[in-house]
């Protein structure tokens, strides 16, 4: 993925991860709170099997609508 998408969705997780600040499901493995933007990056990671750096520019669209959708 080209620097400047990777900048765009980092930016994308970021937002989404600040609207979904104390709102994930509490863990005992968290006592502190669960990391929101960990929370979606690690939900990249299981869907694509890979960071969401070294996606190929033409799933930009996909990776956007899939961080858009996490909500929990």
């Amino acid at each position: 993925m080209k620097d400047t998408n990777k900048k765009l969705i980092w930016k994308l997780i970021q937002n989404h991860g600040d609207y979904l600040k104390n709102k994930l499901k509490p863990h005992p493995n968290h006592p502190d709170g669960r990391n929101p933007y960990a929370h979606i990056c690690s939900l990249i990671n299981k869907k694509y099997n890979c960071s969401y750096k070294d996606l190929s520019d033409n799933k930009i669209e996909e990776l956007k609508s899939f961080i858009l959708g996490v909500n929990k």
